[in-house]
């Protein structure tokens, strides 16, 4: 049986809170301990915002969100170090997390991040790819 070790990107994370598709069934792999998540502190502080900024959710929703995240995923420290991704450096911590984390696969939706494909022997892939791979292993 093949361990899946995924860092979802806050797209995923954002979209998988407040929708039933792809990425709500991704997450659902993770809360089932189907799949291993790897988060950090920095993609949670985005996706904070980012619940904030596009939901309308208060401070004290947006922290229950992150804090349900945070219930199925691994925490792991990241230095902010990664340069890889000169479009949208904010895809360099998704990087990062998934190298420090040990991940086999970052789940993402965003278009920079797809494009490179792979990074480290880390397949990048989007959420409908992913949920491919796991029912077929």
């Amino acid at each position: 049986m093949n361990t899946y070790v995924v860092v979802f990107d806050t797209n995923i994370l954002f979209s998988g809170l407040g929708w039933r598709g792809s990425p709500f069934r991704c997450l659902e792999l993770a809360r089932e301990r189907q799949v291993i998540s790897v988060t950090c502190q920095e993609i949670l502080a985005e996706l904070e915002e980012k619940l904030r900024l596009k939901q309308n959710m208060s401070v004290t929703e947006a922290a229950q969100d992150v804090a349900q995240v945070l219930s199925f995923s691994r925490l792991v420290t990241i230095n902010n170090t990664l340069k890889v991704v000169a479009d949208d450096p904010d895809d360099d911590m998704v990087l990062e997390c998934a190298v420090v984390g040990g991940a086999n696969y970052i789940v993402s939706g965003d278009r920079h991040l797809l494009s490179l494909g792979c990074y480290q022997d880390i397949a990048i892939v989007s959420a409908a790819n992913f949920l491919a791979l796991v029912s077929h292993a």
